[in-house]
């Protein structure tokens, strides 16, 4: 089989169904500091900017109320695994204390395999979101404190 004829360059958007548009709004703007991209569309759809992405398509979370449709599922019964946003490593310490400061409670987990740190956190409506960074360059351990720290 040949490949496909186009190259993907980056992840357009993900777009989450939620039963509060407002909570969930609230915590990707006011928690984690994404920006709502302003713009002519439905009040039942918020978009949000992640970063620039690729050939004048922004990287996005798209938040779509699920009025009038089935109650998506979220956390363990939703098909999503998690959203994974990428972060400086510098910026995972003191993401593990704002996210507390906020009544969260934050896990974290090491991928030497690969060479990322995450820290974890789960959204109003369950589904989990990581900050993610590449510590390949970072010399020992010890960046964000442990479990509980």
């Amino acid at each position: 089989m040949s490949a496909p004829p186009f190259t993907v360059r980056d992840l357009g958007e993900v777009a989450i169904r939620c039963r509060d548009l407002a909570a969930m709004t609230a915590f990707y703007t006011d928690v984690v500091g994404l920006e709502v991209i302003e713009g002519d569309y439905s009040d039942a759809i918020v978009f949000l900017r992640i970063g620039e992405g690729f050939a004048g398509h922004t990287s996005v979370l798209a938040l779509f109320t699920a009025e009038g449709e089935d109650e998506p599922e979220a956390g363990d019964g939703s098909s999503l695994h998690h959203l994974a946003l990428t972060v400086k490593a510098e910026d995972l310490a003191p993401a593990l204390a704002w996210y507390r400061a906020h009544g969260l409670e934050p896990s974290t987990a090491e991928h030497r395999w690969v060479g990322w740190d995450s820290v974890y956190v789960k959204d109003p409506e369950g589904n989990t979101v990581e900050l993610v960074a590449s510590v390949r360059q970072r010399s020992g351990s010890g960046d964000i404190p442990a479990e509980g720290a």
